[in-house]
């Protein structure tokens, strides 16, 4: 209960009287202004008034550093905190910091493994609904950013944008074991999984029934036997304009036209020797290493590429090609 003061008189109001005026309204949380266009309710026309600026389109607030606009001025001004580099707001299970509250309280869903939002296209869930409808425009088949590079489409901006640093050349991201450059940090993570030499997955799904008729090599899905079948087919449609060499698929055209063009990227730190390919290093680097594992069976001679022990036995079999 509460009082009001009349002409000539008090008198006691509640919730049910709140028809009057708007200080007493939001006092009681009385929510009598709704909005016509999503539903929501606010206890002040003031409050409404602003809401419904959002479903106009207007923006007139306008962020002078990066150009983002705003419908209201309290927004700007709490946009304008990301750019003053203050953050004083701090996690405690990471030590990540947040320039606003709400940053900090929407992390924190990260932490406690709360995941409240599915989808009901593939199943996955996520613990903030934005995340979760950044993820809805890849089953949407929206995609409304178009690189102008190439004219590849994406359904999302952050997607664009990472799309652009391969057309950049930009590589900033490198492997101190052997020196290969990336373009983003995630590729760099998946190369050093090679050097660690740990295979933690194994797929039980990866069965091979796919069989070449020819030779009988086994392969796990279709398109690669495809491919395989290319080279029993003589087909080879990838032709080199400096020596005429011919290939059966593009990887191995490309890789080809290295040799052409000069550039040898991967020294022999043993010896100096350069090479156009990382495999011919890799391979060279056995002469080094002492290693012989291709033993001839006639004489006991040993290898340490089995190209070497294929010229080799020819030596054995008596013919005498020139």
């Amino acid at each position: 209960m509460a009082t009001t003061r009349g002409p000539r008189f008090w008198r006691s109001i509640s919730k049910n009287d709140c028809l009057g005026p708007v200080y007493t309204c939001a006092k009681f949380g009385v929510k009598n202004f709704k909005c016509d266009e999503c539903g929501k309710q606010f206890t002040r026309k003031s409050n409404l008034s602003q809401h419904l600026l959002i479903h106009s389109g207007v923006k007139n607030f306008k962020c002078d550093e990066c150009g983002k606009q705003f419908t209201q001025k309290s927004s700007l001004t709490q946009h304008l905190l990301s750019h003053s580099g203050v953050k004083n707001f701090k996690c405690d299970e990471c030590g990540k910091q947040f320039t606003r509250k709400t940053g900090l309280t929407q992390h924190l869903v990260i932490h406690s493994g709360v995941k409240n939002f599915k989808c009901v296209e593939c199943g996955k869930r996520f613990t903030q609904k934005s995340d979760f409808n950044k993820h809805l425009l890849i089953h949407s088949g929206v995609k409304n950013f178009k690189c102008d590079e190439c004219g590849k489409l994406f359904a999302r901006k952050s997607n664009l944008i990472q799309h652009l640093l391969f057309h950049s050349g930009v590589k900033n991201f490198k492997c101190d074991e052997c020196g290969k450059q990336f373009t983003r940090k995630t590729g760099l993570t998946q190369h050093l999984l090679s050097h660690s030499g740990v295979k933690n997955f194994k797929c039980d799904e990866c069965v091979k029934n796919f069989k070449c008729d020819e030779c009988g090599k086994l392969f796990a899905r279709k398109s690669n036997l495809i491919q395989h079948l290319l080279f029993h087919s003589g087909v080879k449609n990838f032709k080199c304009d400096e020596c005429g060499k011919q290939f059966t698929q593009k990887s191995n055209h490309t890789q080809h036209l290295l040799i052409h063009s000069g550039v040898k990227n991967f020294k022999c730190d043993e010896c100096g020797k350069q090479f156009t390919q990382k495999r011919n290093l890799t391979q060279h680097l056995l002469i080094h290493s002492g290693v012989k594992n291709f033993k001839c069976d006639e004489c006991g001679k040993q290898f340490t590429r089995k190209t070497g022990l294929t010229q080799h036995l020819v030596i054995h079999s008596g013919v005498k090609n020139f």
